[in-house]
């Protein structure tokens, strides 16, 4: 009797491991989706500031703040790079 008590007992203790790994699983992935829409957003806000950077510099007028905002559009745009090279080292 106390054998199969305690084989049960296994047996429950097993499904409850079980149980514990499926959560953890789902946990992550809900963290990877999570993490991959983020920087979806952080790469299409990126995107539009180095836009409107770019459309600024062309239409200011002034050659100083042009090259300015120029080299700040150019240095967005390589956070973008970089942001792009992060997600396919997540993958």
């Amino acid at each position: 009797m106390a054998t199969s008590t305690s084989k049960g007992g296994d047996g429950a203790a097993k499904d409850r491991v079980e149980r514990i790994r499926e959560l953890n699983e789902q946990i992550l992935e809900s963290a990877r989706k999570a993490g991959e829409q983020y920087l979806e957003v952080y790469e299409r806000t990126l995107e539009s500031i180095a836009e409107g950077q770019e459309r600024f510099a062309k239409g200011v007028g002034v050659e100083w703040i042009s090259a300015v905002v120029d080299a700040q559009a150019r240095f967005t745009r390589e956070l973008l790079k970089l942001s792009a090279q992060t997600r396919e080292f997540l993958k």
